[in-house]
């Protein structure tokens, strides 16, 4: 069995996973041999089929729903969960058996991702799977692809890197990287999702990359996919004569994309079977935005169409038929697309907010605000500064209201029509000409569906064989709270500094970094630690603490409570200790109190999948 001949690249996608390797035996500097894994899956009862994507919608069938060779695939199976093509049709018609957005639950860190939620809103009868264990699936599922097609080069033996969005959280990316060890992938790196595009098209250029850009450019990439947008922004920078990419900054994480047009159109299609005296129920709307969905990728793929027929299961004996059967047509998805995802905005608008509801059902996070463009707009506007102390970098350009992109690339397979890419450019070409700025120009990317999974397994084969590498770290500089000493005053919490672990852009893997003070670590008793992140404050350095901030610079992560073993002390004992952080090559970061008074004794925190202490 030979170890570790293929670098692989798994995209865990909202709506579609992808896994792409580049034969590394085969490969040379000047051809590198790559290829995408059809990967087989049931498209319909008792077929199976290879595909170059597969779904990520699991559907948790009745028991008496299908016949056991229905559900046969080329490797052993559990019946009771169904993955792919299939499982994304059988939840058009029984919505509240199906599993998705798992990747968007899993980022969500007020609610224990462990936890059997999904379907989320599903009656009791129905079977739920934890959003840790929908994305185990896709990952299994992946893995007995590539097995049955390499037996004799495991998944499990090879150098994996899976893609996580630019703007995921530390607890986030943990339970990925533990997802896929729960698989047996053992040689794991993870890869913002932004990069592995820009990765992607460097691939492409087959060299002329650096033909392509220049010292000063700086690089939007701009990824809407079925669940989230993800900004980043690279900048292209000279070291000793040689051009080098750096990421410079990402975005929030926005959950944004493919889902909320796929809602706006269902509710579209509502109003219009409204206006015809028909009325749908909950699971039958959910059934309708399923169909929306399907329609909307084949009217954008096919300029041909004009309309795309969708039929809705019928739960009552009204309906004649059984069904109701509707359609969507090509200016339907244009006007509500373009105009209430990608309006034609000025650079000085923002996401819009409301006055929220004082209860509100406990569910993922979206976004207030639908309009990708303003949302753009303020995240450029937060990076107006970026490049300032960039080391071999060109001037920036001083008084600009945004910080002014030079070249566009797009990424996610909502961009995949040229018509929301030419939006987008032009709306971002005009915020330039307004401050007397030239035009960003478009890098031509491949295929969007699949660039993410290609680009991944090119970084896994330059890590090991030597290739282009974008520098830039950790997207964000992370703080612990310390509570400041002082007299106890009735009514009032005490107060909390943010003392600075970990500098934004520090490289993961590095040797462990340490704040030169000195604190008092209290064990024996539950006690929470107050963690903070940062996408803009790039000055900050390791033992730096601030006793205030603007409200908008410090954003406050998942807490973490504990009890630390006492260690042979009293209960309530306060340990002095110095701190030691430290973020693994998968982005967990590590805060380790060591006393300072000698001794093997450690305490150890991570953020973890949990939200409580590792």
């Amino acid at each position: 069995m030979s170890a570790g001949r293929y670098s692989i690249g798994i995209d865990l996608g909202t709506t579609h996973c992808a896994l792409a390797y580049i034969d590394s035996q085969e490969s040379h500097e000047d051809h590198l041999v790559e290829a995408v894994l059809p990967v087989p899956q049931l498209t319909a009862p008792g077929s199976v089929m290879p595909k170059p994507l597969l779904p990520s919608f699991l559907y948790l069938p009745h028991p008496d729903e299908f016949r056991p060779t229905d559900l046969t695939l080329p490797w052993t199976s559990d019946p009771s969960r169904i993955g792919g093509e299939l499982a994304r049709a059988q939840g058009a018609t029984t919505p509240i058996r199906l599993v998705s957005s798992a990747k968007s639950w899993l980022c969500h860190p007020d609610l224990d991702r462990r936890a059997a939620i999904l379907p989320d809103g599903a009656p009791d009868e129905v079977p739920k799977v934890s959003p840790f264990q929908a994305s185990v699936h896709y990952l299994a599922h992946l893995r007995e692809a590539w097995n049955l097609n390499h037996p004799q080069d495991p998944l499990e033996v090879q150098e994996v890197t899976v893609t996580v969005p630019a703007s995921f959280d530390p607890a986030a990316r943990e339970l990925t990287a533990e997802a896929a060890r729960a698989v047996g992938i053992a040689n794991l790196v993870l890869l913002e999702e932004p990069q592995a595009a820009l990765y992607s098209w460097v691939n492409d250029s087959h060299g002329n990359w650096r033909g392509q850009v220049r010292v000063g450019d700086i690089i939007l990439v701009v990824d809407v996919g079925g669940g989230t947008t993800d900004l980043s922004l690279i900048a292209v920078t000279e070291n000793q004569g040689a051009l080098e990419l750096t990421r410079i900054a990402v975005g929030d994480h926005i959950l944004l994309g493919g889902d909320n047009m796929d809602l706006t159109l269902a509710h579209l299609v509502r109003t219009k079977l409204q206006a015809d005296g028909v009325e749908l129920d909950r699971w039958q709307f959910q059934a309708l935005t399923h169909g929306c969905r399907q329609a909307k990728e084949a009217l954008l793929g096919d300029p041909d169409l004009g309309a795309v027929p969708v039929v809705v299961p019928s739960r009552g004996a009204r309906l004649i038929g059984g069904t109701v059967r509707t359609e969507l047509t090509r200016d339907d998805v244009a006007r509500t697309l373009v105009e209430g995802f990608f309006p034609d905005v000025p650079a000085t608008s923002r996401p819009t907010t409301r006055a929220r509801s004082a209860l509100t059902q406990v569910g993922l996070p979206y976004a207030q605000d639908p309009a990708v463009t303003r949302h753009l707009a303020a995240f450029l506007a937060r990076q107006a500064g970026a490049t300032l102390d960039l080391a071999g970098f060109a001037a920036p350009v001083i008084g600009a209201s945004f910080l002014h992109p030079t070249a566009i690339l797009f990424n996610g397979g909502v961009l995949k029509p040229n018509l929301l890419q030419d939006r987008v450019l032009r709306i971002i070409n005009a915020w330039l000409e307004a401050e007397g700025a030239p035009p960003a120009r478009l890098l031509s990317a491949r295929d969007l569906d699949l660039a993410v999974a290609r680009g991944a397994a090119f970084y896994a084969h330059a890590r090991h064989h030597g290739g282009v590498r974008i520098r830039g770290g950790t997207s964000h500089a992370y703080y612990v709270g310390v509570e400041a000493a002082a007299p106890a005053i009735p009514g009032l919490e005490p107060e909390i500094h943010a003392l600075c672990l970990v500098p934004f852009g520090l490289e993961e893997g590095s040797a462990p970094v340490s704040p030169h003070q000195e604190f008092g670590l209290v064990v024996g008793e539950p006690v929470r630690f107050r963690f903070f992140g940062s996408n803009v404050r790039r000055d900050d350095q390791v033992g730096d603490l601030f006793q205030d901030w603007p409200v908008d610079e410090l954003l406050e992560m998942e807490e973490i409570q504990t009890e630390l073993p006492a260690e042979g002390r009293n209960a309530g004992d306060v340990v002095p200790v110095r701190l030691q952080a430290a973020v693994s090559e998968v982005g967990t970061l590590e805060l380790t109190a060591i006393p300072t008074a000698g001794g093997d004794e450690r305490w150890k925190v991570a953020f973890n999948t949990r939200g409580n202490a590792g």
